[in-house]
């Protein structure tokens, strides 16, 4: 008779291979269509890499790429300072009147559908345009602070968790040295979080260009994303230039994953090269 951890771990391993091949085998048949021949996604004729060529051929597409990286970039700045900011206000001031609501306010977004939240911005933006003459057409402008409006809620959530597990000692040991508030925030509080604030960048650049919904609201004719692009090329079919861009995608993020691990592993390994040097020493 088989004994029970054997079978309960076999039975972990198929489900983790299953799990993995849900997730992963849809994504290696897209980069293997991508250097399909015909234009039907589905039917194998042969290995072929002009539908790269023609990706970077279109004009409308490359547009789309440029707009989106550029505005997911800015408004990711953006909702770090706002997000940190209000992070710190949310964590480090006392009470105050109001902080309930300026915490439900700030979160609000990450809970808010997405139509709703897209529908409010273009009745603003509307409003705005007929009071105050700005904006005068919907565009870039209006997707960027649509954009930063629900990424910083990301932000501030990802901050301020770090803020309330960071170790207030160090800073009230430099503030009794006779360091000001300003000071102690840019050397000692800032760098401690940088970890939680890249985080909360990258999270909201991924969500930035990753957006349909609130940005088919707010955008103009003008001013058309990557996402928008690929969805009304898909309602009219599939074409084999989404499989190439979207491998294009996978290799980059993969590469960026890479580099990043490479350099988490090689400063941890030269943190612990140096705590066993000082051991030593001591």
């Amino acid at each position: 008779m088989t004994p029970i951890p054997q079978v309960k771990s076999k039975f972990r391993t198929f489900v983790l291979l299953a799990g993995f091949a849900f997730l992963y085998v849809p994504i290696l048949l897209l980069i293997v269509y991508s250097f399909n021949e015909s234009r039907l996604v589905t039917v194998w004729s042969g290995f072929s890499i002009k539908w790269y060529g023609e990706l970077f051929a279109d004009t409308l597409m490359m547009n789309g790429v440029t707009l989106s990286l550029s505005i997911g970039v800015m408004s990711a700045s953006m909702a770090v300072v706002i997000g940190t900011l209000a992070a710190f206000v949310l964590t480090r001031i006392g009470n105050f009147r109001g902080q309930t609501s300026f915490a439900f306010l700030m979160t609000a977004p990450m809970v808010m559908p997405e139509v709703i939240t897209g529908l409010a911005l273009l009745l603003l933006f509307v409003a705005m345009s007929n009071m105050f003459g700005w904006p005068t057409q919907r565009g870039a402008m209006t997707i960027w602070i649509a954009h930063v409006t629900f990424t910083a809620a990301y932000v501030t959530v990802i901050v301020r968790s770090r803020l309330q597990e960071l170790d207030r000692s160090i800073e009230e040991a430099a503030q009794d040295l006779g360091a000001t508030p300003l000071k102690v925030f840019f050397l000692i509080t800032l760098p401690s979080i940088a970890p939680a604030i890249a985080a909360g960048w990258l999270l909201g650049f991924t969500l930035s260009v990753d957006d349909l919904v609130i940005t088919s609201f707010v955008s103009g004719p003008n001013a058309t994303t990557l996402p928008m692009v690929v969805f009304s090329s898909v309602r009219l079919g599939v074409s084999p230039k989404i499989n190439a861009l979207a491998t294009l995608i996978i290799l980059v993020v993969s590469i960026a994953t890479f580099i990043g691990w490479w350099m988490m592993a090689a400063a941890e390994k030269r943190r612990k090269a140096e705590i066993a040097v000082a051991m030593q020493n001591s």
